[in-house]
């Protein structure tokens, strides 16, 4: 038993390497096989987080006017959104003066620009303002412009799901998830789109960041017994809060935020959705190795000590229950590395 069953998750732990997946851990492995609800955020995990501008709708100022002074002030932002903005304005550093950028948690990003103040954001930042805004029929994420609490307009940004997250999806659902659950700042509208084309069961959208650690609050207290767990997957700096208050927390590797990769049990070295439904796959037979060297290792042992009590055991049976269990519990927990990938083109 002390050998063969950490050997076991040794080899788990391996072969989830082998597959660009990183677990810190093998008591998350053995919660990750327990898993029956994962909870995602949408913008560089589901989908690729690289925004493109669709549409300019200005007001009073031209197209290019509105979209040079959301660039300034999304100068010194990292998000997606922020940086689709930079590279539809690539001429964004010119002389203009430039103050007192704020970022405000869930609405958007204000500064001073030549002595006005232009507030860059969704509707709520708007609706603070007292900005009358203007709904757009264009499906995606809306980024509202105001000049000094005068509404000028809005920017059409889009994102565009990953190669491999409608077949994430599905290998979850063979792999016994019950439920898929995505969580978003985004609108209703874009939020839906995206999760009737991946075929989700549920969409929150229109969240901030605190009140995603509240849904995943209540989907862990609606859980259907102790031992089912929730996994919550995200990337950015604001999804470390739920990955520390999942059951466990997946990051994406590559693209995610130091702080989410920090504070997950599981780190997806590629960023492809698709290799969540792997790590399940590897921690269940992992788990299913796990089990099967403690019956074998308590069974027969058993057997050869009532065996023995009876006058039945010979020293080659009780050589096979030390020696020969061993090396056979041994040789089944090297099955744990060898896991065959599944081809996300083959899901159906």
């Amino acid at each position: 038993l002390v050998i063969s069953i950490p050997l076991s998750f040794f080899a788990g732990l391996g072969a989830a390497s082998r597959h660009g997946v990183l677990v810190k851990g093998s008591n998350f492995m053995e919660t990750l096989s327990e898993t029956k609800t994962v909870v995602f955020d949408k913008t560089g995990t589901l989908t690729k987080g690289t925004f493109s501008v669709v549409a300019i709708h200005p007001e009073k100022l031209d197209e290019a006017q509105l979209l040079h002074l959301a660039a300034h002030v999304e100068r010194y932002s990292s998000h997606p959104i922020a940086l689709s903005l930079l590279e539809a304005y690539p001429d964004e550093k010119d002389d203009c003066i430039i103050e007192n950028t704020e970022e405000i948690a869930g609405r958007g990003i204000k500064a001073i620009i030549n002595g006005d103040t232009v507030c860059v954001g969704n509707s709520r930042m708007m609706d603070d303002l007292g900005a009358e805004w203007k709904p757009c029929e264009h499906t995606g994420t809306i980024v509202h412009v105001a000049i000094n609490g005068e509404y000028e307009g809005h920017i059409v940004v889009s994102d565009t799901p990953k190669q491999h997250s409608k077949a994430a999806i599905k290998a979850l659902r063979e792999q016994g998830i019950r439920e898929t659950v995505m969580l978003t700042g985004d609108s209703k509208e874009v939020a839906e789109k995206v999760a009737a084309e991946l075929g989700l069961d549920q969409v929150k959208s229109e969240l901030l960041p605190q009140d995603k650690v509240s849904e995943v609050e209540k989907l862990l207290a609606g859980k259907r017994s102790e031992d089912e767990a929730l996994a919550f997957v995200g990337d950015g700096v604001n999804d470390a809060p739920v990955l520390s208050r999942a059951d466990i927390g997946i990051a994406m590797g590559a693209m995610g935020s130091d702080a989410a990769i920090e504070a997950a049990d599981v780190v997806l070295m590629d960023d492809d959705p698709f290799k969540i439904a792997t790590a399940i796959r590897i921690s269940k037979k992992c788990l299913r190795i796990v089990k099967e060297n403690i019956w074998f290792a308590i069974g027969v042992k058993v057997l050869v000590l009532i065996a023995g009590a009876l006058g039945f055991a010979s020293m080659w049976a009780a050589i096979f229950a030390d020696v020969g269990v061993a090396v056979l519990a041994i040789l089944n927990a090297m099955r744990c590395m060898y896991v065959k990938a599944q081809d996300p083109e083959t899901i159906n």
